[in-house]
């Protein structure tokens, strides 16, 4: 089981960092190239270059967050129905409100709209996991280093692995924590 939960979180973890970088780098480029165009197209020069770096890099950190939320929602679909290690998660349908003894089914086409449940109760409880995360780096900092300010080692990239990290913790908590969502063997 644990290798299930593992073989979940690597390929997904690849996939939020591949597909995050490729839509943030996009964003940020088109960005850049939205102002270049927008200011004239100069010749380009070396001070024209590191302005149109300088813009790109601001862009990329800008856009990485916003690129992130996107990923996130849209890297959940790609957990179900795979058969990793002799598990896999499922995803069920809810019952009816008039019907509420009928059989959850299993849904093998899922689209974005199946979803949308399951990723808000996914998403606060990687907020959740985070927030501990946090406040044990914080309480290390304090202790075992002499920064002056309490977030001086804090950066995007920092929130990053955190979120990393809570992605292997969620995925073990997600079927207990979501009644839509189960284990089987497969």
């Amino acid at each position: 089981m644990n290798r299930f939960y593992f073989f979940v979180w690597f390929q997904w973890a690849i996939k939020l960092t591949v597909y995050t970088c490729i839509l943030a780098f996009f964003i940020a480029g088109t960005i850049t190239i939205g102002l270049y165009i927008n200011q004239g197209m100069k010749p380009f020069s070396s001070e024209l270059n590191l302005a149109l770096l300088t813009i790109f890099k601001f862009w990329f950190v800008l856009a990485w967050n916003f690129a992130l939320l996107i990923i996130l929602f849209r890297s959940l679909k790609y957990i179900f129905n795979k058969c990793i290690g002799g598990y896999k998660f499922q995803l069920l349908t809810c019952p009816n409100e008039e019907n509420k003894n009928a059989t959850r089914e299993v849904i093998s086409n899922i689209g974005y709209g199946d979803l949308i449940k399951v990723w808000r109760k996914w998403f606060m409880l990687i907020i959740w996991i985070v927030a501990v995360e946090m406040i044990l780096s914080v309480v290390v900092m304090k202790v075992l280093s002499s920064y002056e300010s309490i977030f001086d080692w804090f950066s995007i990239y920092v929130l990053y692995i955190f979120i990393l990290t809570a992605g292997y913790f969620s995925f073990i908590i997600l079927s207990t924590r979501c009644k839509k969502v189960r284990i089987i063997r497969c």
